[in-house]
């Protein structure tokens, strides 16, 4: 035997302290099952045995009577609640199966198996086990229920015995679940590849009692203790990388009880399933990993005498040996930030079990989320994440961008006065979109300094904002004065010696003073609404004064028409005296119409105007002496003159 540390020593005491002693115990290694049996899982009831692997009677209900049994994943309340309730299998499988048996009134094999030919190696010991549990209540049959005894044999298959039989005595009644494995183990002869036959048969007759459980059974090779660990043989049997890191594993084994094993390493990754590595037949195994994958990888050394090796169901393995690459966090996106001064900004990290955030101006914190409660300008950047799994593995780091808008403060210009027809222009401050309102008068309402051309006085409130920033607002009031409006009214007209009362009228604000120009034939110049007695055409002006919006003046013609005098009779007849009709100051009127008839009605003499006196004659001939008729129209909207007059010869 090669030598070996005290700190293995103590681990192969440990090991061999573990093993139950309820049976013939294999107090080495174990190889892989040849037999294994655990009935599966799955509802209720599960799928009865071959033929060949029991002789007993399947019932498809959770409580067979003697000489029964039945596949279940849990006992029920059977026979009055003479059993203990078993609710789970031996490894606590879900809904795992077992082999629920009510012993024959006689004795009886209720299990059998064979292996098949070449399956077990020469000159190699095979460890026959299995799981059993009384189910009976020790309160039952009076307190003396019948105890299940079995009796474990490996034999061939024509019935010779290779191994003593091993019987596992009285299995007692404990009232509870109580699984224990009970096996016996023989060496094959030097020679020999054979199969074999494992048998259990109930020695207790039936009756009251004698009801247990039966779950995974084994038969496989058991062999020496194999010490096995990462980095020396008394090292770690677990070891763990994260995804994408690099790493070099050395695996150790001490065989003890052979001075000259014979070794082949496998592989396992992710339950698929071990594999021989190649070429790795030595006690120590090194695997490197680059740009690590996520997965479980398992190693494991077996061994065995001489050529054995090369049968899987001829050796014994030692522990696996287990480097879990475990994987990095997956930190989902963070949606990017925009925020205004004072609001408070939260950034959530999710996907790993911790967090270390950095960004401006602050120190790395593990606060998640990341919570500012008033956001200034500096605050605005880029915000990094990295975070770790509950493994320690540490995800790319996640970024995203905090933008941290300004607080508005809003300037506006102050309030201004205008002419009516006047500009002016706004301007405000403070922001980066401006909206005006109301738009009215204004060129471009949302700009920061329109052009204002108010028909009246308006309050203008300018709305200012940053990106979706609250709104601040600020007003200025643009004043209009109304210019200064003379109307001096509507032309006159009156008759030489008349007056006229002129109708002025004034608008505007800030009026300073007016006043009628010239004063001429006024009665009061400084009177909007003074009498006038011109004698003559005269134009007047009413002129008015503003004290902010400048002067106006507006004029009125009044129209002094002269006073006529019509002559009834007149002597055309040539002596140089009183020849002409002459109407005094007719003259004036140079749009008048004149229509003379004689005293048939006949028109004898028309004009427009009376530039050219009448003569008494009609188309050139005289006419005779007599009364004529005229209509005399002054073109002034004033009535028409009707009268005679006597043409003297």
């Amino acid at each position: 035997m090669r030598p070996i540390t005290f700190r293995i020593l103590l681990i192969l005491i440990s090991v061999l302290l573990s093993f139950h002693t309820y049976g013939q115990t294999c107090t080495g290694s174990l190889g892989d099952p040849i037999i294994k049996v655990d009935f599966g899982a799955g509802p209720n009831p599960g799928p009865a045995l071959s033929g060949q692997q029991t002789n007993m009677t399947y019932l498809n209900t959770s409580c067979p009577n003697d000489g029964q049994y039945t596949i279940a994943n849990s006992s029920g309340n059977c026979f009055g609640d003479a059993w203990v309730f078993l609710n789970q299998d031996h490894t606590g499988n879900p809904n795992g199966y077992m082999m629920i048996i009510n012993a024959s009134n006689l004795p009886s094999i209720f299990f059998t198996q064979q292996t098949n030919v070449g399956d077990l190696c020469p000159n190699t010991k095979y460890y026959f086990e299995a799981y059993i549990t009384n189910l009976n209540l020790p309160t039952i049959c009076s307190g003396n229920p019948i105890l299940p005894n079995i009796t474990f044999t490996i034999e061939t298959t024509g019935g010779v015995l290779l191994a003593p039989p091993y019987n596992t005595g009285d299995i007692p009644a404990t009232g509870k679940v109580d699984w224990k494995p009970y096996g016996t183990f023989f060496t094959t002869p030097a020679n020999s590849n054979e199969a074999i036959v494992v048998k259990m048969q109930n020695n207790a007759p039936g009756g009251c009692g004698n009801d247990f459980a039966l779950d995974d059974i084994t038969f496989r090779a058991c062999g020496p203790v194999i010490v096995a660990g990462i980095g020396s043989t008394g090292g770690p049997q677990q070891s763990s990388l994260c995804q994408g890191d690099n790493g070099l594993f050395n695996f150790n084994t001490t065989v003890v009880g052979d001075d000259s094993p014979v070794y082949q390493w496998q592989s396992n990754v992710n339950n698929a399933g071990w594999t021989d590595i190649t070429g790795e037949t030595t006690a120590s195994l090194q695997v490197p990993f680059s740009n690590a994958v996520t997965g479980v990888y398992q190693y494991r050394v077996g061994i065995a005498n001489g050529s054995n090796i090369t049968s899987p169901t001829c050796r014994v393995y030692g522990s696996p040996l287990t480097v879990t690459v475990n994987p990095y966090p997956v930190v989902p996106a963070i949606a990017n930030q925009t925020v205004c001064e004072t609001y408070p900004v939260t950034l959530t990290a999710s996907g790993g079990a911790s967090y270390t955030w950095t960004g401006p101006g602050m120190q790395p914190t593990a606060q998640n989320p990341l919570v500012i409660n008033s956001a200034t300008p500096a605050n605005t950047g880029t915000y990094t994440v990295v975070a770790l799994s509950d493994k320690g593995c540490s995800a790319p780091p996640v970024q995203t961008y905090v933008n941290v808008i300004p607080k508005i403060v809003p300037g506006v210009s102050p309030d201004v006065t205008i002419c009516a027809g006047e500009t002016t222009q706004l301007s405000s401050s403070g922001g980066k979109y401006y909206k005006w309102v109301p738009s009215n008068g204004l060129d471009h309402p949302d700009t920061p300094n329109p052009v204002a051309s108010p028909l009246q006085t308006t309050t203008y409130t300018v709305h200012i904002s940053n990106d979706g920033c609250a709104d601040s607002s600020k007003t200025v009031t643009v004043t209009v004065n109304q210019n200064p409006v003379a109307n001096a009214g509507n032309n006159r007209a009156i008759f030489e010696g008349q007056s006229v009362k002129l109708d002025g009228v004034i608008k505007g604000d800030n009026i300073t003073g007016f006043f009628w120009s010239p004063s001429t034939f006024l009665d009061d110049p400084k009177s909007l609404t003074p009498v006038a007695t011109p004698t003559d055409d005269i134009t007047y002006t009413l002129n008015l004064t503003s004290l902010s919006c400048g002067t106006s003046s507006s004029n009125v013609f009044v129209r002094v028409y002269k006073k006529i005098t019509i002559p009834n009779a007149f002597s055309p007849n040539n002596d140089g005296t009183n020849d002409y009709w002459n109407i005094n100051a007719l003259i004036t009127y140079p749009d008048c119409s004149l229509v003379v008839y004689n005293r048939y009605g006949q028109q004898v003499y028309q004009s427009t105007g009376y530039s050219k006196p009448w003569d008494g004659t009609y188309n050139g001939s005289l006419l005779p002496p007599g009364t004529y008729y005229y209509i005399l129209d002054l073109k002034n909207n004033t009535p028409k003159i009707s009268g005679w007059v006597v043409v003297v010869r």
